[in-house]
């Protein structure tokens, strides 16, 4: 059977609004014994690339700074005939700048929460951004799937 995969690839605008709107971003890093560190990341969308924030001395940090290789998937759908997904394989940018971390950490608690944006960050922001990095995906490879597409033929 011939793949189907090209009727089932999300457009360019479907992938977009997918990254918008998804919640819960699967991340894997290679850990140290070679295998798949996968954790589960909240996230925002600037400029068209994942960005997240964690503490700079965890362990996906850490692989990351040994091997930038990251895979990251978000997907959609409780059945089958709704999975909607889109996996980023690429490399991890590693961002430490104090301002811009306690920037990011506020689009992802506005985006999470509702929290108020500042445009400029408090002193308690910076405190906690202090210990904490930007992660940015630059995609290498892209590549998804809608299975509603498929018009329940499968």
């Amino acid at each position: 059977m011939p793949s189907r995969r090209n009727q089932i690839a999300l457009t360019d605008d479907e992938q977009k609004a997918l990254m918008e709107e998804g919640w819960t971003l699967q991340v894997a890093s290679i850990g140290p014994k070679g295998f798949p560190h996968l954790v589960a990341m909240w996230y925002v969308v600037v400029d068209g690339k994942f960005h997240f924030t964690t503490f700079g001395k965890s362990q996906k940090i850490l692989n990351l700074q040994r091997n930038p290789k990251i895979t990251c998937m978000l997907e959609t759908g409780t059945a089958y005939n709704q999975l909607r997904g889109v996996v980023v394989e690429g490399e991890a940018e590693i961002i430490t700048d104090n301002v811009e971390t306690a920037k990011l950490m506020g689009l992802v608690g506005h985006k999470y929460s509702g929290a108020p944006l500042s445009d400029t960050p408090s002193e308690g922001q910076l405190k906690a951004a202090a210990k904490r990095v930007i992660v940015r995906v630059n995609p290498v490879d892209v590549y998804s799937w809608d299975h509603t597409k498929l018009g329940g033929r499968y």
